[in-house]
């Protein structure tokens, strides 16, 4: 039976697509995408105007890469495979780290200044977990906003792109035998229109948004997680969420990012007595994998001692210029980060399970391929390695452009989308409280359960929505995984079991879950 807040949208099929390549978001995943496309025609769905409401825009680490010439693709995906926690993909790593320095040619070639050394070369920054500076980056932490201004810019000079803004994909338009063909789209007004295509792709972002604190755009409410799940998408490895550990804790949502570059710089954890803290926790005390960091913050702040990150003599009177983004927001709270320390606390960060796609970013569904955080490619594990997100972007969207730049999809059919309303701002919310205290950076079964009953009860009584289905898929992987691996840490299950991965499917409102030994 049909639930009241449920709508369908439907198409007939018999006018042919209304584009051929259909992107969904507007980040670095779809934006690269739509560049390597061209010259094929597509069309690029945006909810506001380019480069500024994606999660891209707001990194600022950069994108790491074998740039270096003491530095080796095969190096950076033993990196990758080591700090994944046993669930990466090796061949996965070795194919992001082999074509990583081509992107970031690729880029420079699109205009992104990214910082040179006084002889020329790049200017590599160290993160968390590399075994060499890898890290390319702009103006210290402005590498995301710099990367999205360049892109921006070159989209809207390609005649082949064609930018649609102010509309939201809400479900995805499927025939009957299950193919994918274009989206269903709200406005700003909440008119519901459709768009078909012969090729549909789904850049849209994370699930930060589902955490009360989140270094992510509200909207990032894992929307394309379920909107997948719903037509029969397999999904994986959904448990596994990416805390950053030091987001500026100043009181503003989302939560302003301390990026990983400043303890590569030097800067230390410290407590409120100005205690260093991290060594206790892990031999490589501010540069342990980001996982760890996490939880040692978390630590430190339950116990009351607080945790705050001390750049001042790391970084000192160079703050505005090496890290402006940084600056300016602790300057906006009065904080300076030369004289004092900046109080810090974990926040949902990226999310490293998705939906599952190939080599080539197609899905199981076809008509419809993935790109960028809410894909699960096999590169990111149970623990991404510090600016990963970004190279597996622009590596994979190369890749799908490759595949789709010369197909054309089936001869158009009748398809029906199914769209929910949004949650109420109380539900919504109340959700991202749950999900941090239940879901968060550590978790249990009864934390879990209270959790997953709750998304049931407001199901049952609200509707079917969105966000919900997100957040559950999530909640269920994490009662399922009985042990602590990477960024998912049970307190009941603090052992680590054989490695296995998680495989999720939503069907007929049931979540049918899979582990698979690797």
């Amino acid at each position: 039976m049909t639930h009241p807040t449920v709508e369908i949208i439907k198409t007939d099929g018999g006018s042919g697509p209304d584009t051929g390549v259909l992107i969904i978001g507007a980040g670095l995943a779809g934006l690269f995408l739509a560049l390597k496309l061209s010259p094929r025609p597509c069309t690029i769905i945006s909810p506001a105007p380019l480069g500024t409401a994606s999660s891209s825009a707001w990194a600022q680490g950069g994108l790491a890469a074998a740039l270096d010439p003491a530095d080796s693709p095969d190096a950076h995906a033993k990196d990758t495979v080591a700090a994944g926690a046993g669930l990466v993909d090796p061949s996965i790593a070795k194919l992001i780290a082999e074509d990583g320095p081509d992107r970031v040619l690729d880029l420079i070639e699109l205009g992104v200044p990214f910082d040179r050394t006084p002889e020329g070369a790049l200017a590599l920054s160290l993160e968390a977990a590399h075994s060499a500076p890898r890290v390319a980056r702009v103006a210290g932490d402005l590498a995301g906003r710099a990367i999205m201004d360049a892109l921006t810019i070159a989209v809207e000079k390609t005649d082949s792109i064609t930018i649609r803004t102010g509309l939201r994909a809400t479900g995805l338009l499927q025939t009957d035998d299950r193919r994918v063909a274009g989206v269903a789209l709200t406005n700003n007004e909440g008119t519901h229109t459709s768009i078909t295509a012969d090729e549909t792709v789904l850049c849209t972002g994370g699930s930060g948004g589902l955490f009360e604190v989140t270094t992510n755009p509200a909207s990032a409410l894992g929307d394309a997680l379920a909107m997948a799940a719903d037509c029969g998408a397999l999904l994986s490895d959904t448990e596994f969420v990416q805390f950053h550990p030091t987001a500026l804790d100043i009181n503003q949502d989302p939560a302003p990012l301390a990026t990983e570059a400043l303890r590569g710089e030097g800067a230390i954890l410290i407590d409120s007595a100005g205690k260093p803290f991290m060594a206790q926790y892990h031999e490589l005390a501010e540069l342990a994998p980001r996982d760890e960091v996490a939880r040692a913050i978390q630590a430190e702040r339950l116990s009351g001692r607080g945790a705050f990150l001390d750049a001042r003599t790391a970084v000192g009177a160079k703050f505005p210029e090496h890290f402006p983004t940084v600056f300016n927001a602790c300057q906006s709270v009065n904080i300076d980060p030369r004289l004092d320390p900046m109080p810090v606390a974990t926040a949902a960060h990226y999310h490293m399970g998705g939906i599952v796609s190939d080599l080539w970013g197609r899905t199981n569904l076809d008509g419809l391929s993935v790109c960028g955080e809410c894909a699960s490619t096999g590169a990111h594990g149970a623990n991404r390695l510090a600016s990963n997100s970004l190279l597996e972007a622009v590596v994979f969207a190369e890749r799908i452009s490759r595949q789709l730049r010369e197909t054309h999809g089936a001869a158009s059919k009748p398809a029906v989308a199914r769209i929910y309303q949004p949650l109420t701002e109380v539900i919504r919310q109340t959700l991202r409280t749950k999900m941090a205290t239940q879901c968060g950076v550590i978790r249990s079964a009864d934390g879990l359960t209270d959790l997953l009953n709750w998304i049931s009860q407001t199901e049952e009584t609200f509707g079917p929505a969105r966000p919900l289905l997100a957040a559950k898929l999530i909640a269920a992987a994490a009662l399922d995984r009985k042990e602590s691996r990477g960024g998912h840490h049970r307190t009941d299950y603090p052992q680590t079991d054989d490695p296995q991965r998680t495989f999720i499917k939503h069907l007929d409102g049931r979540i049918e879950i899979e582990r698979m030994s690797i």
